[in-house]
C-alpha cells in the first residue's frame, strides 16, 4: 500500500467534514460563516390580511391632509405654528375597523373593510371653538369625511380640553422669560442666571375645575448633555393660558423656597428689601452636575453578544411577525403607544387586540408643581415619542428594526426610524427540564427562547420600555420597565415627608406609575366566560384513622356571571387562577382557557371622592372584565388630562353589571409600582426591579405542553455518548461559528425629529 494513502484519506475526510458542516449551517437563511446579519423587513406591501390593521403610511397621511385642506371649507393653519385662535389638524391616525367587519374579512371570506383615517382637528377660529374628530376615507384616495365626535363622546368636545401644543408651550415659555426679566437681581443671586438659561418643565392637570387652563411650571438649571430634572432652583410659576390670544395670558402666582408671591416684581421687591431668604446656588458645571451620564472610565472589554448562527428564526413581513407557531400584527398609536392585533398560535386566534391604553404618573411634594402633578402620558404622545432605538443597548445589535410614522402637530408626516425592534431572546434559562436519577438515568430539556417586540417611549424625563413577549409554551408576556430620570422638587421645609434627599438641594419626590392595558381575548372563539380557581382547606377525618383529622386542600371553582363580580379593586386579593374560558373542552374534559396572571406593586389609587378620580377610574381596578362593545374602544381619552373634572371618557361607566357568560369579553388590566426615589436613582433610574406586567398563559387550552413539539428539545440517556452531535446541537457548531459575527455599521439618526419645544415645556 502506498504509505501516503492514509494521509490522503484523512485529508479527504477532513474536507468532507468541513463541507458537511457548511451545509448544516447553510440550512438557514445565512451564509455558512458565523456572520450574524439582521433580518430584513420586506418592503413590498403585499396584499395580506394583516394590512387591515396596518398603521397609515406617510403617503396616506399626506393624502388625508390634502383632502381636509380642500374639503372642510375653513382655513387650516399648520399646527406647528397655529395659535389657539386658529383652526388646525392636530393628528391623523388609522381608524381601526369594527371588529365584526374585520372578522368577516379574516375568517369568513367577506370583503376587506374600507381603509380609513381618524383626523383630530382643533377649531379655534369658530364662533364656538371645539375639538372635532373626522373619519376620512377611503384610502389611499379620500372621497368622504364624517364627524364622529358626538357618536364617540356623547357630545361636542369643549376646546379647553385639547392637549397643549408645542406652539402653545413656546408661547408660555416666552411669557415666563419676559416675566423673569422683572427679577434680575434675585435671579443673579439665587441662581447665577438671567433666566434665559433655565429649563422649564410643565405640570398637569391645569387648575381645579372644568374650563381651567392654568399651569404650574418648574424651573431648573440647565446644563447641555445632562438631565436638568435633578437641578431645581426653587422657583415655580403659575401661568393662566386659557384665552385664545397669547397676548392676554398672565402669570398668576410665583413660588420660591416655600413662599408664594403675586408676581416676579413682588419677588424682586422682597429680595431687595432683605425680607426674602435666598438659597444661593452655583450654576452647575457639566463635569460635576447631578445627572450626567457621561462615561467616567474608558471602555472595557465587551460583554456577551447575542446572535443567530443560522439566521433569524422569525420573519417580519409588513406589519406581521411569525415565529415558531406565533403570528402577530403590530402597530403604534401616536397617543397611546404600542398595539397588537390578531395574535395567533398554531393558527388559532388567542387575542384580537392587545394595546396599551394609558400611563399615569402621580406625584407628591411640598412644592406646588410636584404636589399637583398627575401626568396622563397618552395626552402627550406615548407612541409619538417612541424614538430611534440604539443598537446593542436598547435592543440586541442584530435585532430587526422597524420605522414608525406619525402625523401630529404638523401637516407633514414624521418618521421615527428604527423605533420598534423585534428579536429572539435567549433567556439563559431552561423553559423546562428534568435530570432523572431514579429508575432510569436521562436528561430532557428545552431552552427558553422568546420572541420580543419592543419599543421605548421617552416622555421628557422618564423612559418606558414596552415589551410584548411570546414563549414556546403558548404563553404571552407583557412587561414594562421604567428608567430615565426622576422628576424632583427643590428641597425645603419638611420635604423629606415626600421623598428622599438626593442632592444638595434636590428632593426626589415620591410618585407612582400606573399603566393600563386592553386585552381582547378570543379563546377558542369569541364567546367566553370567566372562571376563577383558588385553594381552600377542608377538615376531614382520616379515612384510615378516624380518630384523627387532616386539613385537606381542595380546589374551589367559580364562574363569574356579572361585570360587577369581575371588577377586582386595586390591591385587593385576586383569585390565584383567573381564566378566560371557552365552552369547548380539551381532550380531558376541561374548558379550553387562558389564564391571566398579573405582576404588580401598585401604589394607592386616588380617593374615590377626588374631583378628578373619574378621569382615571380605570385605576380603581387591577382587573376588570366587561362585555366588548364597539362604542367602548378605549378606557381613556387624550382630553382627560386637561379636564379631568369632567372626563370625556370615564372607564367606571363601562362596568354596569351586564352578563359576562358566553360573551365577547375584554380584560382591562392595570399594573404599576410605587417609586420613592433614593440616592441610587442618580444619575438616573435603573430598570432593575422597576418592572411590572402580566402573563396570558394557556390553561387546559392544549392537551399537553405545546413546546413538546419544539425541534430544539434536548434529550439523552446514560446509555448514549453525549459527545455525539445528537445530544446537544449547540455543541455541533463548527469552530467558524464561534468567531465574532459580522455586525452592520452603527448609525443613529434619532435626533432628527426631536421637537425644538418638547411637549412638557421645553428649555
Amino acid at each position: 500500500m502506498n504509505p501516503k494513502l492514509p494521509y490522503v484519506l484523512l485529508a479527504g475526510a477532513a474536507v468532507i467534514i468541513f463541507i458537511l458542516s457548511c451545509m448544516l449551517l447553510s440550512r438557514g437563511r445565512r451564509s455558512p460563516s458565523c456572520e450574524s446579519q439582521p433580518s430584513t423587513v420586506e418592503k413590498t406591501r403585499s396584499v395580506s390580511q394583516s394590512l387591515v390593521f396596518a398603521d397609515l403610511t406617510p403617503e396616506e397621511m399626506a393624502q388625508v391632509v390634502r383632502y381636509l385642506q380642500g374639503n372642510l371649507g375653513v382655513q387650516l393653519v399648520d399646527a406647528s405654528r397655529a395659535k389657539p385662535s386658529d383652526n388646525c389638524i392636530a393628528s391623523v391616525d388609522l381608524q381601526v375597523p369594527a371588529k365584526a367587519e374585520v372578522l368577516r374579512f379574516l375568517d369568513g371570506g367577506g370583503a376587506r373593510p374600507a381603509r380609513e383615517a381618524l383626523a383630530v382637528l382643533y377649531f379655534g377660529n369658530q364662533p364656538e371653538p371645539n375639538v372635532t374628530e373626522y373619519v376620512v376615507g377611503p384610502l389611499p384616495t379620500p372621497a368622504y369625511h364624517r364627524d364622529v365626535t358626538v357618536q364617540k363622546y356623547g357630545g361636542k368636545v369643549p376646546y379647553h380640553r385639547r392637549p397643549v401644543t408645542g406652539k402653545e408651550y413656546m408661547d408660555i415659555n416666552t411669557l415666563i422669560r419676559r416675566e423673569l426679566k422683572k427679577a434680575p437681581q434675585f435671579l443673579t443671586t439665587c441662581c447665577e442666571s438671567d433666566g434665559t438659561d433655565l429649563a422649564i418643565l410643565t405640570t398637569a392637570p391645569r387648575g381645579f375645575k372644568s374650563g381651567d387652563r392654568t399651569t404650574w411650571l418648574v424651573l431648573f438649571h440647565n446644563v447641555a448633555g445632562t438631565g436638568y430634572y435633578l437641578s431645581p432652583v426653587g422657583l415655580e410659576v403659575l401661568v393662566e393660558h386659557r384665552d385664545l390670544h397669547a397676548s392676554r395670558w398672565q402669570l398668576r402666582k410665583v413660588f420660591y423656597n416655600g413662599r408664594y408671591f403675586a408676581s416676579t416684581e413682588d419677588l424682586e421687591q422682597e429680595f431687595l428689601a432683605g425680607t426674602l431668604e435666598v438659597v444661593r446656588l452655583k450654576k452647575p458645571q457639566a463635569d460635576a452636575v447631578l445627572g450626567s451620564m457621561r462615561p467616567r472610565y474608558p471602555p472595557d472589554s465587551l460583554g456577551p453578544l447575542q446572535f443567530e448562527p443560522q439566521g433569524p428564526r422569525y420573519s417580519v413581513r409588513g406589519n406581521r411577525v411569525t415565529y415558531q407557531g406565533w403570528s402577530i400584527t403590530f402597530g403604534m398609536n401616536p397617543n397611546s403607544g404600542p398595539r397588537l392585533f390578531d395574535i395567533r398560535y398554531r393558527r388559532e386566534r388567542i387575542v384580537y387586540e392587545l394595546s396599551l391604553q394609558e400611563a399615569l404618573a402621580l406625584y407628591g411634594s411640598n412644592c406646588p408643581g410636584g404636589m399637583s402633578t398627575r401626568y396622563l402620558d397618552g395626552s402627550f404622545g406615548i407612541g409619538r415619542f417612541a424614538y430611534e432605538l440604539v443598537r446593542g443597548v436598547d435592543c440586541p445589535y442584530t435585532a430587526t428594526y422597524v420605522d414608525r410614522h406619525y402625523l401630529a402637530e404638523s401637516d407633514t408626516p414624521k418618521t421615527n426610524q428604527n423605533s420598534l425592534c423585534i428579536f429572539e431572546h435567549d433567556s439563559a434559562l431552561p423553559l423546562r427540564r428534568h435530570f432523572s436519577d431514579s429508575q432510569s438515568f436521562y436528561y430532557g430539556g428545552l431552552r427558553k427562547n422568546t420572541l420580543v417586540i419592543r419599543t421605548i417611549s421617552t416622555l421628557v424625563n422618564y423612559d418606558y420600555i414596552w415589551d410584548f413577549m411570546f414563549h414556546g409554551s403558548g404563553a404571552m408576556e407583557v412587561r414594562v420597565h421604567a428608567t430615565g430620570y426622576i422628576s424632583t422638587s427643590f428641597l425645603h421645609g419638611q420635604g423629606t415627608n415626600y421623598g428622599n434627599r438626593v442632592g444638595p438641594h434636590t428632593l426626589g419626590t415620591m410618585h407612582f406609575h400606573h399603566m393600563h392595558y386592553k386585552v381582547d381575548l378570543d379563546v377558542d372563539g369569541q364567546l367566553n366566560f370567566l372562571e376563577t380557581q383558588d385553594m381552600e382547606y377542608e377538615i376531614i377525618k382520616d379515612p384510615w384513622s378516624t380518630q384523627n383529622t387532616i386539613e385537606r386542600p381542595y380546589l374551589r371553582r367559580k364562574r363569574l356571571e356579572r361585570e360587577d363580580e369581575a371588577a377586582f379593586p386595586l390591591n385587593a386579593p385576586l383569585p390565584r387562577y383567573l381564566s378566560f374560558a371557552s365552552p369547548n373542552p380539551n381532550k380531558w374534559g376541561h374548558p379550553r382557557s387562558y389564564r391571566i396572571q398579573i405582576i404588580s406593586f401598585a401604589g394607592k389609587h386616588l380617593p374615590i371622592n377626588s374631583s378628578m378620580e373619574r378621569s382615571v377610574s380605570w385605576g380603581r381596578y387591577q382587573l376588570a372584565v366587561t362585555q366588548r362593545k364597539e362604542e367602548e374602544p378605549t378606557s381613556t381619552s387624550i382630553y382627560n388630562q386637561n379636564d379631568p373634572w369632567t372626563p370625556t371618557i370615564a372607564f367606571a361607566d363601562f362596568i354596569n353589571n351586564e352578563t359576562i357568560t358566553n360573551k365577547d369579553l375584554v380584560a382591562w388590566i392595570s399594573v404599576g409600582f410605587l417609586h420613592v426615589p433614593h440616592a441610587e436613582d442618580v444619575p438616573n433610574t435603573v430598570a432593575v426591579g422597576n418592572s411590572v406586567g402580566f402573563f396570558l398563559r394557556p390553561y387546559n387550552y392544549f392537551n399537553e405542553d405545546p413546546s413538546v413539539d419544539s425541534p430544539g428539545s434536548v434529550y439523552f440517556s446514560s446509555e448514549q455518548d453525549t459527545r455525539a452531535c445528537g445530544a446537544n446541537p449547540l455543541a455541533c457548531l463548527p469552530s467558524t461559528a464561534a468567531c465574532a459575527p459580522h455586525l452592520p455599521p452603527f448609525h443613529f439618526g434619532g435626533f432628527l425629529n426631536v421637537s425644538l419645544a418638547p411637549p412638557f415645556g421645553g428649555v
